[in-house]
């Protein structure tokens, strides 16, 4: 088994009204991420006491599949149109070292 490829993204969305333009811009966006074979993760959460933060947990089979989805027409889209709804982007790459992972047809 690899140890798979991941990342946490936090995103401030400017208002309310963004948060919900960039909510309805990431389920269009979700369509066409749960086609994608190597993307085994890709989970949106809202803080507890932060309405207006979303945080998004990617983990891919591996580099080459984190670099396929990013080249998505569909992805491609998302990124050029979710700026105008952000105050804020931090993005984390995260090494795995111990954990319980989703089954995969290519894994345990």
């Amino acid at each position: 088994m690899t140890s798979g490829y991941a990342l946490v993204v936090r995103f401030t969305t400017r208002d309310a009204d963004a948060a919900t333009q960039f909510d309805a811009l990431v389920a269009r966006t979700l369509e066409g991420i749960r086609q994608e074979a190597g993307t085994l993760v890709y989970v949106i959460h809202t803080p507890v006491d932060e309405p207006l933060v979303r945080v998004f947990y990617e983990l891919y089979a591996d580099e080459a599949s984190f670099q396929a989805h990013e080249t998505q027409p569909h992805v491609r889209q998302m990124l050029e149109e979710r700026e105008q709804y952000l105050a804020d982007t931090q993005v984390t790459f995260l090494n795995e070292t111990a954990g319980k992972r989703p089954h995969t047809p290519e894994g345990p």
